[in-house]
């Protein structure tokens, strides 16, 4: 049964890179296209609209959404399924209609936010840059202007490809021409601009509210949720915590009534092999049977661990502890043996303060998803406690004398 996973303080995982220094620079130059998307919109009170220009904005919303969710992602990004290398530009093209950039810029920094989700590398989280910033402040900033192209040495040795990805907005601008010659003023305004518009935000929306609002389902060490609505308004996107826990499934929809517009539409274009090879997640994924990776373990268990006041708790015994640390029999020579012992020596000082095993289970249980590893991530989570707790008390030494 999928329930609601509150956030909670993501400690970095053992040998993850520190993060380094945050500078949120917005590149002010590059928003000004950006802002007159939306400006041009008002166009619609100059010329008027009809029903005939929604429809044709309707058809370019979902029809680009297709390229971002089926190109930019399923297929660039994750590799989830396969195309010959004529669709696969023909895939491209289709993708930076939406004047999301490139197709390897996209997929560049689609795979740097999976490799550190949640985490303060992560490109865009919430939870540590706050909801709008993660919506769509973090395009513009100078730090994310270029990608990361060693992250991508599958889609830079194709030629076509980078001299897409330098004109990124090439294909854009011929779509915009294109409504323009055929709609006139009306149809760029509330055809192409509109769609447009609606178009980033119902992209971002994945970015953003997908980590904040829904229910997690799967155990990911990220704040990944499903979200019925925004996979009906990202075709099928919205199931993002599947997406997280079983990424190279093209499709994200793991359950039959889980609505997944981009992989019905993938499966149709599979028939007559203009696209091929579609995975769909296993069983064993469905059902949460499969162990969770290490990586993932140790950031529940990071999590789990950072939910309890342990710097409160080690304040409490720290003085004491000290004062009676003369009396401990700490004989052997063993850093790692010497170790334990003293985190045993302080679990056994501060047993009335430390949370116990059932107390860290019922947290666990509230936290995250169901999962048949829960006791090992409240053992590890305990153990992580401990080791914090004995870091502060031994590394900071007894509190001053009137301090």
């Amino acid at each position: 049964m999928s329930k609601s996973a509150p956030s909670a303080p993501v400690a970095l995982a053992p040998g993850e890179p520190a993060q380094e220094e945050f500078h949120n620079d917005i590149v002010y130059p590059a928003t000004i296209p950006f802002v007159l998307a939306h400006i041009a919109c008002f166009g619609m009170l100059w010329t008027g609209t009809s029903v005939e220009i929604l429809i044709v904005a309707v058809v370019l919303y979902f029809t680009r959404m297709f390229g971002v969710t089926g190109g930019y992602h399923r297929y660039f990004s994750h590799r989830s399924y396969k195309t010959s290398r004529v669709g696969q530009f023909c895939l491209a093209l289709l993708a930076q209609s939406s004047a999301q950039r490139g197709a390897i810029w996209w997929a560049a920094m689609h795979r740097a936010h999976h490799k550190h989700s949640d985490t303060p590398k992560d490109v865009h989280s919430p939870r540590h840059r706050g909801f709008l910033y993660s919506h769509m402040g973090w395009i513009f900033a100078r730090q994310e202007s270029d990608g990361d192209y060693e992250l991508v040495p599958d889609l830079v040795r194709y030629p076509e490809l980078v001299w897409l990805d330098r004109h990124r907005y090439l294909p854009a601008i011929a779509l915009g021409a294109l409504v323009f010659a055929i709609w006139g003023w009306s149809g760029l305004w509330g055809g192409f601009f509109l769609s447009t518009v609606f178009l980033y935000h119902g992209t971002f929306m994945i970015n953003s509210l997908a980590h904040v609002s829904g229910k997690q389902r799967y155990i990911t060490g990220d704040d990944s949720r499903n979200n019925w609505l925004l996979a009906l308004v990202a075709m099928g996107e919205g199931w993002h915590n599947n997406h997280h826990y079983y990424q190279t499934s093209t499709r994200q929809g793991f359950r039959w009534w889980e609505v997944d517009m981009t992989y019905y539409i993938l499966r149709i274009l599979a028939v007559p092999r203009l696209v091929f090879d579609l995975r769909s997640p296993p069983q064993d994924i469905v059902r949460a049977q499969r162990p969770l990776g290490h990586g993932v373990l140790e950031r529940v268990a990071h999590q789990l661990a950072a939910s309890f006041p342990v710097d409160t708790i080690a304040e409490g015994i720290k003085e004491g502890w000290w004062e009676k640390r003369a009396a401990l029999e700490l004989h052997s020579k063993e850093a790692g043996r010497m170790i334990a012992q003293l985190q045993e020596s302080i679990a056994e000082f501060a047993r009335k303060d430390l949370p116990t095993l059932d107390e860290m289970r019922a947290r666990a249980k509230s936290m995250f998803a169901e999962t048949p590893q829960l006791d090992q991530i409240v053992e590890r989570g305990r153990q992580l406690v401990l080791e914090h707790l004995s870091k502060r008390v031994l590394d900071e030494g007894p509190t001053p004398a009137g301090s």
